[in-house]
């Protein structure tokens, strides 16, 4: 893997990809050509609006990311994705997630987690550089503005991203760094408080909800933030700052930011769960996603994560510890006797979300069922290709599109959105804040029961009268099983303080045997050893490389000296 480049790297890097510096001294006087220069993206409104619209992408920084596109956010459609870091799923050919399953994490080796410090910090320079010109640049005062909003947005997002990682970090403000500027300066690596951060970005994210339009239309197409992506972000920030981890914010704050988001009234639920996330078209369960398009994809997730026994590579495989959490159509977990929960039919009558996010033995794909038994079976060892059998018994759904081909999807696949933000999640952090600040009250109850009877799922309403407690144990698991891959477990494990605990248990996944008179045999079995979690893992190390970059000003997370 490629080392990551610190801050003051991260602001060399893109000071050249910028042109912002030119050599004086050079032996040709020569007009490059490879390069947009600054007083040609400064003095050309449609030039410098491309350079913001940009900013929601990143910069490739490591082996095995971005293929097709540059990265956005967070980690989204890559081979080996984040869920593949948690106890969602294993990735089948590791590519440097086994580390970090493993309790592994160093300052030298963090895996495929060792991009988003610099990544964020470029991205939150060019804003910064955006912010700077923008009053040069010859455009309509009020267009100017909503992209002032727009770029607060995204640096928000990007600190977000590096909050959400690494606890407090250095907040630069508005200076846009140069060469020859002192980096010597102790204040540029003092990493600011959690609460800091968490009031920063959520200001930055009042002034960009205020300038920003209510909806996507043709002249601010989707892609781009809204009103209501500024206020999703603010709600998450605020939801992260009341947990245990992070003990920087209030309930009662939370609560308040999720309920601005539903009181837009402009959001709902979409009515088909596995379509939202293979072709929504216009849903309005979507608050911002990333799109995609032919020459601007992402990783074919088809082939990328399907059966051995169709041709695919396995990829991200969902756990047994992943698939236990669905209930029954009781509504009841697994583990409960009244449930029906049959160990030896354990895939019948149980939450339709499994279905589609989960491809399991028997399940139906692309015209015959899914065959992961021995002997026998076309989606195990026994199957074709057998170096991408899954090693826990299951397949990811979630995301693959079977109107997609597996063989040479090059220029065709690799057009699903990547989600960001979405109304199930918006009534699931109301439900987790409102029960903390006051416990379950009805709206608590309305918030659950409408992402749980959503059209397609239909469980059984929550029974009446649980305490606290116990609607905290429901809210983590309906978080777990609606938000599932979509980069959110990882994350809440970690605020809620749990990971000890669950990121300490084996990667499970089951044996299918298949007895001679025609039964199957359910077996749950151990498909990764040595999984392993320690305290210092709720936040990632900030990689070495930056360390050393700030002359070792930069303090790094405790447990990683």
């Amino acid at each position: 893997m490629k080392s990551s480049k610190g801050i003051l790297s991260s602001l060399y890097i893109s000071l050249l990809a910028l042109s912002m510096a030119s050599c004086k001294k050079d032996f040709l006087d020569v007009t490059p050509t490879d390069r947009v220069t600054d007083a040609a993206i400064i003095g050309d409104s449609t030039l410098f609006e491309s350079f913001v619209i940009n900013r929601y992408l990143g910069t490739r920084m490591t082996e095995k990311e971005a293929e097709g596109t540059l990265p956005g956010f967070g980690r989204g459609f890559e081979y080996a994705m984040w869920s593949s870091l948690t106890d969602e799923s294993l990735y089948n050919n590791d590519d440097n997630t086994w580390l970090i399953q493993r309790g592994q994490l160093s300052p030298e080796n963090t895996g495929i987690a060792g991009a988003i410090w610099s990544r964020s910090y470029r991205s939150i320079r060019e804003v910064n550089y955006a912010l700077a010109n923008v009053d040069k640049v010859p455009m309509s005062t009020g267009h100017k503005n909503l992209l002032i909003a727009e770029l607060k947005f995204i640096r928000a997002f990007r600190y977000h991203d590096l909050i959400r990682n690494y606890g407090g970090v250095p907040l630069l403000g508005d200076k846009v760094y140069n060469l020859g500027d002192d980096f010597s300066d102790p204040e540029l690596f003092r990493r600011a408080t959690i609460a800091e951060c968490i009031q920063y970005a959520v200001a930055q994210l009042d002034e960009a909800a205020a300038g920003l339009p209510l909806s996507n239309n043709s002249a601010w197409l989707a892609g781009r933030a809204t009103r209501g992506a500024a206020l999703a972000l603010k709600s998450r920030l605020l939801l992260y700052a009341a947990s245990p981890l992070y003990s920087s914010g209030s309930w009662e704050q939370a609560a308040a930011a999720a309920k601005a988001v539903m009181d837009l009234n402009i959001y709902g639920l979409h009515s088909n769960y596995q379509n939202l996330f293979i072709n929504p078209g216009s849903s309005n369960e979507i608050i911002f996603a990333r799109y995609y398009t032919i020459g601007s994809r992402h990783v074919p997730m088809e082939i990328a994560n399907g059966p051995n026994g169709y041709d695919g590579w396995g990829g991200n495989l969902p756990m047994q510890n992943m698939v236990d959490a669905y209930e029954t159509i009781t509504g009841l977990p697994i583990d409960d006797p009244a449930s029906g929960y049959d160990p030896q039919n354990p895939y019948v009558n149980r939450d339709p979300r499994l279905a589609a996010t989960v491809l399991y033995n028997g399940a139906p794909y692309r015209g015959r069922n899914v065959e992961t038994f021995v002997p026998g079976g076309l989606d195990s060892k026994d199957g074709p290709s057998n170096w991408n059998t899954s090693k826990t018994g299951y397949y990811l759904r979630k995301f693959v599109d079977e109107n997609m081909p597996i063989n040479n999807p090059w220029n065709v696949a690799g057009l699903q959105p990547w989600i960001y933000f979405r109304y199930a999640e918006i009534l699931l952090n109301y439900a987790e804040a409102q029960n903390e600040a006051v416990g379950p009250d009805q709206s608590v109850y309305a918030a659950l029961n409408t992402v749980r009877g959503r059209a397609g799922v239909g469980l059984p309403v929550l029974p009446q009268g649980l305490s606290r407690e116990e609607m905290r144990e429901r809210i983590i698991r309906e978080r777990r099983v609606e938000l599932a891959f979509e980069e959110h477990r990882y994350y809440d494990v970690r605020r809620w303080k749990i990971a000890d605990i669950t990121e300490n248990v084996p990667v499970y996944g089951i044996n299918i045997t298949k007895q001679n008179n025609g039964t199957l045999r359910y077996e749950r079995k151990v498909a990764l050893e040595g999984r392993a979690f320690l305290p210092q893992h709720y936040w990632l190390p900030i990689p070495r490389a930056e360390i050393q970059a700030s002359n070792n000003q930069l303090a790094q997370n405790p447990g990683y000296q």
